[in-house]
Formats: structure tokens, sequence, C-alpha cells
């Protein structure tokens, strides 16, 4: 009697079915680690993101505060341009107008060269 095949043999079909399964988690590993490598990029890109618009913050206040340091400076260097064209205090002012007057009655100065000379003090 002759024995009829039914089908490929078990071994076949066991090999068959590991060699599937070995491509199939293959695939899927490969899947999974593209995944992964496409989230920490995207974390990464997140990140230099988050740096870039943190250091244009911090550069934008840093432009703001040297904006008023400036400001500051400038407002320093013409009050001390002012206090030093500011006309003499009224004391001594009093002291030029005696010495004129002194020079005036001693005879140094004209009336009109005391006139001139306290117009000129006097600022009019």
């Amino acid at each position: 009697m002759m024995r009829r095949r039914r089908g490929p043999s078990l071994l076949r079909t066991a090999a068959v079915v590991g060699t599937a399964t070995a491509v199939s988690k293959g695939v899927s590993g490969s899947m999974d680690q593209a995944a992964m490598n496409k989230q920490q990029q995207m974390e990464q890109q997140q990140a230099a993101q988050t740096a870039a618009t943190q250091a244009q913050t911090d550069l934008e206040q840093m432009k703001a505060q040297l904006a008023a340091m400036q400001a500051q400076q400038l407002q320093a260097d013409q009050a001390q341009a002012i206090a030093a064209a500011a006309p003499p205090a009224q004391s001594d002012l009093i002291t030029q107008l005696q010495q004129l007057t002194q020079l005036k009655q001693a005879g140094a100065l004209s009336e009109d060269e005391f006139q001139a000379a306290k117009a000129k003090l006097l600022g009019s």
C-alpha cells in the first residue's frame, strides 16, 4: 500500500511559521525603533525651540535694561551739564555786584561800564 501525502510535512510547516514569526517581530521592532527615533527627534526639536525662545526673551530683557541704563546716564549727564551752566549762586552775585559798586565809586568804572557789567551779571 502506498501512502498518500496530504500536505506539507510537520517540519516544513514549523519552519515556515517560525520564519514568519521572526520576520513579523523584526518588522514590528523596526517600526517601534523608527517611532522612538521620531519621538526623540521631535522632543529634541521642541527643546531647541524652547531654548531659542528663552534666549530671545532674555535678549529682549537685556536690551530693555541697557536702554534704561543709557537713559539714566543721559539724564545724569544732562543734569551735570545744567548744574555746570547754572548761574553763580546768589551770594556770589551779590559779592560781584558789591565789587562793581566799589570799582565805580573808586572811579575805575564809568557809569556806562558799570551798567553794562551789572546787566551782564544779572543776565538781562
